[in-house]
């Protein structure tokens, strides 16, 4: 189990990776035929994205926990077992609000990779989702974890809105938001409909860390 782990893992790690820098190179391509100035801006941007941030942690998780099942060790640390949790949640969220709200939609990252936007959204999501529920060396861990992994989230949402009423897009010379969903200046009811958005995703983060950290409590051989 262990060694064909190790193989997922390290797969996973790279796979992930591949698709982040592909699409930033396509980007980069996109903002030079645009004949953008500021590719620094652009660039942050880039990275200011839940789903950028949350395959670049999942992919750290994955890399982190192939090193670690081969070293051994018949429990993984405590450590690891809250940033595996944290990535999970993050990139099973990424997944589910994707194809619910933004599936088909052109998102401000330049021209979008149709494979690498189903890498990042769909497979990433399932790899780290059967890593999590079949891996070996899963750590039972308490429910107060939930409280670890939501603050990212809500540190996210607050840099994301305070950024957004900073930055104007150099085409257009609007606010730039990362989410068509965060953006009050288009949001039929502005920052009511922004807010009632941010609340359904603290649910489903909220509910997915639950649903995490139940999972590890459940006993199991490996």
């Amino acid at each position: 189990m262990r060694p064909l782990f190790i193989a997922y893992r390290s797969a996973g790690a790279i796979l992930t990776v591949v698709a982040i820098a592909v699409q930033l190179q396509t980007s980069l391509g996109t903002w030079r035929d645009q004949g953008i100035q500021d590719v620094g801006t652009k660039l942050v941007n880039f990275f200011s994205f839940f789903t950028i941030q949350s395959n670049v942690v999942t992919a750290v998780a994955l890399a982190i926990g192939a090193v670690l099942l081969a070293r051994g060790g018949a429990t993984e640390p405590r450590w690891f077992g809250v940033l595996r949790a944290c990535a999970t949640t993050y990139i099973v969220t990424t997944g589910i609000v994707y194809n619910l709200l933004l599936r088909g939609i052109e998102l401000p990252q330049g021209s979008t990779v149709p494979w690498t936007n189903e890498v990042l959204h769909v497979v990433v999501p399932i790899v780290m989702l059967v890593d999590w529920l079949f891996a070996p060396g899963r750590r039972r861990l308490g429910f107060g974890v939930v409280g670890i992994i939501v603050v990212y989230p809500i540190v996210w949402a607050a840099y994301t809105m305070i950024r957004g009423l900073l930055v104007q897009d150099e085409l257009t010379g609007a606010n730039w938001y990362p989410y068509p969903f965060l953006n009050p200046d288009t949001s039929e009811n502005g920052y009511l409909t922004v807010a009632l958005y941010v609340l359904l995703i603290a649910a489903i983060i909220g509910a997915a860390g639950t649903g995490v950290v139940a999972i590890s409590r459940i006993r199991r051989r490996g």
